[in-house]
């Protein structure tokens, strides 16, 4: 799946352009969805979903399995110092918590939501290595959906840059192409060519999505 331009992205009349203004935005990828039906969010796809948009594939897995290994004999997965660990939800205003179908600091496997409103959620990690931030929303197109996923990262340390730069092979040929294609079969499963609204039973590893351990 195709990383997108950042002007592209940027003119998505999306909260996250604000909310995270001076952090950077690593990239942002996309994959394109069949119009089943019209009139999808965000919200809807992640209920109807269970919450399971990623579905990581063996290599992925496999993948995975090493940097969660590399990590604990690192300690890289501990949180660094209060400082640097301040959590983006600081920056939610009263709006943003009316607005979140989730409250801030939900456990979201590895992760923790920073808001979740009808069409663009926000999900955070905090540890060694990064302080990484990852934006899901769904936009309606002419001739079906764009699905975006964009990744910002604030830096930690001077471990941060070099660690991104270790990573960005198997992120960007492995992980997330593969990560991108389960949201499409996701996407296929939830709504499908009937174009009848139905939950997804599926097995979902919330703690293998994408930059906590790759």
């Amino acid at each position: 799946m195709p990383k997108v331009s950042t002007q592209e992205f940027e003119r998505l009349p999306l909260r996250v352009h604000t909310f995270l203004a001076g952090v950077p935005l690593h990239d942002v990828w996309f994959v394109d969805l069949p119009r089943w039906r019209a009139g999808v969010t965000l919200d809807d796809f992640l209920r109807t979903a269970n919450n399971c948009l990623f579905t990581p594939s063996s290599l992925v897995r496999m993948l995975l399995g090493i940097r969660l290994f590399v990590g604990r004999f690192l300690d890289w997965d501990r949180k660094p110092g209060a400082t640097a660990a301040k959590t983006f939800a600081t920056r939610l205003t009263d709006t943003d918590h009316s607005r979140s179908f989730a409250a801030a600091g939900t456990q979201d496997g590895f992760f923790r939501v920073v808001y979740r409103f009808e069409n663009e959620q926000l999900v955070e990690l905090i540890n060694r290595t990064v302080h990484a931030a990852a934006l899901s929303t769904l936009v309606e197109t002419a001739t079906g959906y764009r699905f975006y996923f964009g990744v910002y990262i604030r830096s930690v340390s001077r471990f941060t840059p070099f660690y991104m730069a270790l990573i960005d092979p198997f992120r960007k040929m492995i992980v997330y192409p593969s990560l991108l294609r389960s949201v499409r079969v996701r996407w296929n499963e939830a709504f499908g060519a009937d174009g009848k609204h139905k939950n997804v039973n599926c097995r979902c590893d919330k703690d293998m999505l994408p930059f906590s351990q790759s």
